[in-house]
């Protein structure tokens, strides 16, 4: 399996992201192994997607990257968003 996942960092930006083994990624990012977030802390898993095709799983991602796909992804997650923003303001 593939996955395209989202994670929402400590400096309040969203990561998207691509593999075939999202545990293993996930404590990758946390560990600080990943060069995008490895200064970053209180990485947070908020959304992932499954794919059987690597080709449709890297797709999906490289859509998400774009300006589109980013205002997509925010309004399909925008609950999520909102509970994040509700937590830190507390």
């Amino acid at each position: 399996m593939y996955y395209v996942y989202i994670l929402h960092l400590s400096n309040n930006q969203l990561y998207t992201g691509f593999t075939n083994d999202l545990e293993r990624r996930i404590r990758e990012h946390k560990s600080g192994k990943s060069e995008y977030t490895s200064r970053v802390y209180g990485i947070r898993l908020i959304h992932y997607e499954c794919y059987q095709l690597k080709s449709d799983a890297l797709r999906r991602e490289k859509f998400l990257k774009t300006t589109e796909g980013k205002e997509l992804l925010r309004k399909q997650i925008r609950d999520v968003l909102l509970e994040i923003k509700y937590i830190k303001i507390l």
